[in-house]
């Protein structure tokens, strides 16, 4: 059995090397993708050592964020301009098609998002079972209730990371006359939290507002004297409150809590106080720190009166930054620069070194800081249009960057910048501050759906005061709806761009929009509608369209859609049945005359001599004579006038020129 098995295993190895040596020959003669450069490099591999494979290098692991495949998704996909924003598609019945829509459904699903949230924490033991897999902590009830009972350090720890801002001084009392230490980091933690809430606990979302909070609304709805920013705060630093008796009660007070303290005093209104506070720490031979600084920079404007005051303790903080060594960030010099706008006169020439001294400590500025510069150079309803030089060089600088909030006041760099471009009618740099809200992920920066619609109604407005009504219709369609919602002025701004470049016969479809963006109940909108297609005659095909729109119209004035009506002028009813006359729909427009009567509207002399000519074009000498008695019953001065043309013009009948001459002869003046 061992020899067959030997002999077919020497006849296998001497065919394969048989057919070995016939595929070196085919390479060469056939060319299956083999080259020469490849054969000598192959054979050049077989010949040298394997040294080269001792030399590879495996490269480290990359590391991937969570959400890198959906990040690589994104990025193959544009924004749709037709499309409603993300939030509303997973109900395309309320996908909302108006402002007034779309922020009652915005509302709404924040409402009823916090109204859940807030029975979720407050019933945790309803929701204990989780399906999901893998496990999504966002998704289950947070941990609210209180664990630790005893009176221990441990358990003010757990209710000041719980936020329960009462239960923790409860707590921290009972420590105390039990004779425990508190350890100074709790102590600050604990001093962190009551200011930060001003000593109440906070309002959970969906949850009751306190009635501190809704008084100090009261407050601020005081007349009889300006209101500072100070008045639009929700709460007040009330005396003598947890945090200052906690404060006094310390055998030893350190750096944190003085800052506790102050900051939580300027948040809430308390300025004077917390520069007394400052001052005391100053007495007690401690040093502050950035965030002390950054809050009293912020509150300097509260307590001074004159612009070169203001200047001055500003000044003073920033030496007594420099005489502790306290270095500066980004925050202390948008603080700054914020209170700089209110110092008049003075604030332009502060605000460039205040940027100088930025880029020579190597601080970036961000958004918020060349927004509050802008803000002291150009002042709303100021005389500086043209003046855009320092625009342009800021927008020169941050041309193709990428930003991230880092103050809060980021938001509203590209309103206010878009506000300057609009006031300066400066076309071009407002498509640089475009191009620099498309770079990256800076849209996210334009703020909330108010800063938004502000900023493209800012940019719709410019586009339709300089631009052509193609470009600005190219602009129609990618913002609306997806990002803007027009209001009345930004439709009446369009319709004055199709009126300058004479393109009414566009209104048709612009009034579709109206109707869709919830317009339709703007009386003065409608009426600019309604002159601009009666002002001239068109062509046949226009002015049936016109016609469509004005019975649309008219439908909209009656209330027959389901909406209130709204009150028929005088100029409307003329509008609609010029309009309805010049299509050649005499019986509409007719009962369009009705109405002037039921309305108790009186209609134009040139109406009433366009339908007689109407009339006369289409032979109907009835209809004239109707229209000559309803003049005389509308007491127009015009009656003997259209009394005297039907006359020459209708072959009428002998009762009829009875009628009429009976009508111009009324209006002969008597002796």
């Amino acid at each position: 059995m061992a020899a067959p098995v030997r002999h077919v295993g020497h006849y296998i190895n001497k065919n394969s090397r048989f057919l070995l040596n016939n595929l070196d020959q085919l390479r060469g003669h056939r060319g299956f993708g083999w080259t020469t450069a490849v054969l000598q490099q192959s054979a050049t591999a077989e010949k040298e050592p394997t040294e080269s494979t001792e030399a590879i290098v495996i490269p480290r692991k990359k590391t991937w964020s969570k959400e890198a495949v959906l990040e690589a998704l994104a990025s193959t996909v544009n924004r749709d301009p037709t499309a409603y924003k993300y939030q509303f598609q997973d109900d395309p019945y309320l996908a909302p098609r108006t402002s007034a829509e779309f922020k009652l459904f915005s509302l709404s699903q924040e409402s009823g998002r916090s109204a859940a949230k807030y029975f979720i924490n407050s019933n945790p033991k309803f929701f204990t079972k989780d399906f999901a897999e893998p496990h999504i902590p966002c998704l289950m009830p947070e941990k609210v209730s209180l664990l630790l009972e005893e009176v221990s350090e441990e358990a003010l720890k757990e209710r000041i990371s719980l936020r329960k801002v009462k239960a923790a001084v409860d707590m921290y009392d009972q420590l105390l006359q039990a004779g425990t230490g508190v350890s100074m980091e709790t102590t600050h933690d604990l001093l962190d939290l009551i200011c930060l809430y001003s000593d109440r606990e906070p309002v959970q979302e969906g949850g009751p507002e306190t009635e501190d909070v809704e008084s100090a609304e009261e407050a601020n709805r005081s007349k009889g004297r300006i209101r500072r920013a100070s008045d639009f705060l929700k709460t007040i630093w009330r005396e003598n409150n947890n945090a200052e008796r906690i404060f006094n009660l310390l055998p030893e007070r350190d750096t944190h809590c003085y800052s506790a303290l102050i900051r939580g005093m300027i948040r809430h209104g308390a300025y004077v106080k917390a520069f007394d506070m400052y001052t005391d720490m100053l007495n007690n031979r401690m040093t502050a720190d950035v965030r002390i600084f950054n809050a009293l920079i912020s509150g300097a404007p509260e307590v001074r009166e004159k612009y070169n005051e203001r200047w001055d303790l500003i000044a003073e903080l920033l030496n007594q930054m420099n005489q502790q060594k306290v270095q500066p960030n980004l925050l202390t010099f948008n603080s700054v620069l914020k209170a700089l706008r209110r110092c008049g006169s003075l604030a332009r020439t502060q605000a460039l070194h205040t940027l100088s001294e930025m880029k020579a400590l190597g601080i970036a500025p961000s958004l918020a800081s060349f927004d509050h510069t802008l803000a002291a150079f150009y002042k709303a309803a100021s005389p500086t249009q043209g003046q855009t030089d320092l625009l342009q060089e800021v927008m020169s600088e941050l041309a193709g960057s990428s930003f991230t909030c880092q103050d809060p006041d980021d938001v509203l760099f590209f309103s206010n910048v878009m506000r300057i471009c609009l006031d300066n009618k400066d076309i071009e740099l407002a498509y640089r501050v475009q191009s620099l809200v498309e770079a990256g992920e800076n849209w996210r920066l334009l703020g909330d759906s108010h800063q938004q619609t502000i900023y493209y109604g800012r940019f719709f407005s410019l586009l339709c005061m300089m631009e052509h009504i193609d470009v600005v219709l190219k602009w129609y369609r990618k913002l609306i709806p997806s990002l803007y919602y027009p209001n009345v002025q930004g439709m009446r701004d369009l319709l004055q761009a199709l009126d300058t470049d004479s393109r009414l016969d566009l209104l048709p479809t612009i009034w579709k929009d109206i109707q869709l963006l919830g317009h339709a109940n703007k009386s003065e909108l409608i009426e600019e509608l309604l002159a601009l297609m009666a002002r001239e005659t068109h062509s046949p095909e226009v002015q049936e369209s016109f016609a469509v729109c004005a019975l649309d119209v008219k439908s909209v004035f009656n209330g027959d859609r389901g909406t209130l009506s709204l009150e028929w002028s005088t100029s409307a009813l003329c509008h609609i049945t010029s309009l309805l006359l010049r299509a050649k729909r005499t019986q509409e427009a007719w009962e369009m005359l009705q109405l002037f009567k039921a309305k108790n509207r009186v209609p134009s002399e040139e109406l009433m001599n366009e339908f007689l000519l109407e009339c006369h074009a289409a032979g109907a000498p009835d209809r004239a004579v109707e229209l000559v008695q309803l003049s005389a019953a509308f007491c127009l001065p015009a009656t003997p006038r259209l009394a005297q043309q039907t006359l020459k013009d209708f072959d009428l009948t002998d009762e009829q020129r009875a009628a009429l001459s009976e009508l111009e002869s009324a209006g002969e003046p008597t002796d």
